[in-house]
């Protein structure tokens, strides 16, 4: 098989001048700046706010400045706009405030001050030479973030606003003014595309590429691994199952969570993927799927850094984005929230309404940021954070582990990630700053504190059949089973929910259960006919995602999927197919043990 290695990786600076009719635009995509400085790339809230960013996550220290140098289409006085937003509003100056400066001339305005995501007006700027260095200058070290700058010498004219209800529409208009085609190129086709570069994407991968298939795995970071990344240092849990030799290469060792440890493992993981014959889209990030009927013919996906797009083509997806984005544009099933305890019998009296609700509700378990401290050899302060104390209360810590968890009712784990996100940051920022009132705590300093949330649940795609507190309860062995765990069930709740002070601390319920099966029909869609799905977005209810939603469960359905896309192709079928005539050959697959359905 030919190997592909090829990483699809843009760095050119986005940005392009368009003359018109009235004047001359440019639009500078922050992300796509040459040098980042001490900013960073923020891609996870696309769908909802409409651009990756750059961040200045400097936990409390100024990062250095992000600078780049664009070519402007003629001489002349330009209006000046910065997509930006005050990420905490209150009676306090905003924490991410920062500076532009425009061919060494200081933007008047200070930006970061705008509530919610909008273009904030930066006034004008004379240009005297086409070409000129933009530079953003962080004045907080508490998130400052910038979507993009955009100039215009019609100073009537306002940049277009994103609309989350039309996302195309903000496509098309940044697309028009980068130079890009309106309508993705051809990507080429592969016999299977995988969608997100967790451990169960990467499984997937590995598992389909084994069986000689050529293989396209989309991931929206440079590195794989999604919880168990070095960005976001979760460590892998759960058992192997049959999946040991494809998993012991890209997992991670039991380290603390939040451990630079996971650096080590991070390198295992690329290399061993490096070694395979995948091509890996990076950081390209997915954004909509081509129907013919009820299947997926394509997606369309992009870069993180150029915006670039692609369509890549396949007769088979496997949707590992967690969130289930794949699924979810291609129309299929899902369920989000918590079921009913009636509906499938979930109910455990003993913690009743906090294991499983009288009434479907929108809670699920919720994200995570991991971070710590170290103790230096000089003493350090910490600078005020009042709008940081103000979530942690009177919360005093120098680390979190994986308990420290933000979800609520009205809180949506996509449509309100970012806010997710940001009530984590305030509350570390805030418990920080109260443990370092205290002396014990003075040679203390913030260390690393991530900023990708490491989520749980979110979206459920729905399959032939959806798992329950029940079958783990009871050990089934489908006929069809492909993945298989001993963990406990074990779902969380906030602790607020029990009079805690803090809305951002969980606690976890845990419910004995013998080893238990989860069949493949689980890991296809019930009315998507080419997609399977692996990891948190397999069918399930609440409370059946509470045991197998660990990493290596998800890994175990990753190779699950991969192995039934070479089935899909070896039969001519789509992956009901497979369950209904070839069942015995994928699980003796699953199980390194050959068999033959004909």
């Amino acid at each position: 098989m030919l190997i592909r290695r090829l990483f699809i990786v843009l760095s050119a600076v986005v940005c392009f001048a368009v003359p018109t009719a009235v004047g001359a635009t440019l639009l500078v995509e922050a992300e796509s700046f040459d040098d980042k400085g001490g900013w960073v790339v923020d891609q996870q809230f696309t769908d909802t706010m409409g651009s990756p960013y750059l961040l200045a996550h400097g936990l409390g220290r100024l990062v250095d400045d992000a600078v780049t140098t664009v070519t402007f289409p003629s001489t002349g006085t330009y209006r000046v706009w910065v997509r930006t937003k005050n990420w905490v509003e209150g009676p306090w100056e905003a924490p991410g405030r920062f500076k532009a400066a425009v061919g060494g001339a200081v933007l008047a305005e200070t930006f970061g001050m705008k509530k919610g995501w909008g273009w904030q007006d930066g006034g004008s700027v004379t240009i005297s030479k086409k070409r000129v260095e933009i530079r953003l200058t962080d004045l907080t070290g508490f998130d400052g973030r910038c979507d993009a700058i955009y100039f215009d010498t019609d100073k009537s004219a306002k940049p277009l606003d994103f609309d989350a209800d039309k996302p195309e529409v903000n496509r098309q208009w940044r697309n028009k003014l980068r130079g890009l085609p309106t309508a993705s190129p051809d990507g080429g086709k592969f016999d299977v595309v995988i969608v997100g570069g967790g451990i169960s994407g990467c499984a997937a991968a590995l598992a389909a590429d084994e069986q000689g298939l050529s293989v396209a795995l989309i991931h929206d970071r440079m590195l794989l691994g999604g919880n168990a990344s070095s960005e976001i240092r979760v460590h892998t849990e759960g058992i192997y199952g049959q999946g040991k030799d494809i998993l012991k290469k890209i997992d991670t060792e039991h380290y603390p969570n939040g451990s630079a440890y996971a650096i080590k493992d991070q390198q295992k993981r690329e290399k061993a993927m490096k070694a395979a014959g995948v091509m890996m889209f990076r950081p390209w990030r997915a954004y909509d799927v081509k129907m013919k009927g009820s299947k997926i013919i394509s997606v369309d996906a992009c870069s993180t850094i150029t915006g670039e797009a692609l369509r890549i083509r396949s007769d088979v997806f496997i949707d590992c984005t967690g969130d289930g984005w794949i699924g979810y544009w291609a129309g299929a099933e899902y369920r989000y929230g918590r079921e009913s305890k009636k509906e499938f019998g979930e109910a455990w009296d003993k913690h009743s309404e906090l294991w499983s609700p009288e009434k479907a509700d929108n809670r699920i378990m919720g994200s995570s940021l991991l971070w710590n401290s170290s103790k230096e050899s000089v003493k350090s302060t910490f600078p005020e954070v009042p709008w940081a104390v103000d979530v942690a209360k009177n919360k005093s810590a120098v680390a979190g582990e994986w308990y420290w968890e933000y979800s609520d009712n009205d809180k949506h784990a996509i449509d309100d990630a970012e806010e997710i996100r940001d009530h984590m940051l305030r509350a570390i920022y805030g418990s920080f700053y109260n443990a370092k009132k205290n002396d014990k705590n003075a040679y203390h300093k913030l260390k690393w504190v991530g900023y990708l949330s490491g989520k749980r649940e979110s979206r459920r795609l729905i399959g032939d059949y959806i798992y329950t507190q029940k079958d783990a309860m009871s050990g089934t062995k489908f006929d069809d089973a492909v993945v298989e765990e001993t963990r406990a069930i074990d779902v969380h709740y906030q602790q607020t929910l029990k009079g805690s002070p803090q809305d951002f601390l969980s606690k976890a319920l845990y419910r004995k259960v013998p080893r238990y099966y989860i069949p493949f029909r689980c890991l296809y869609s019930k009315n998507v006919d080419n997609l399977m799905m692996a990891g948190r977005c397999f069918s399930c209810s609440h409370v059946g995602l509470g045991g197998p939603r660990v990493m290596l469960t998800c890994g175990q359905m990753g190779i699950a999927t991969g192995y039934a896309a070479s089935l899909c192709k070896k039969y001519c079928t789509n992956p009901r197919g497979v369950y209904k005539s070839h069942i015995t050959e994928l699980k003796g697959f699953v199980s390194n043990k050959p068999a033959n359905d004909n």
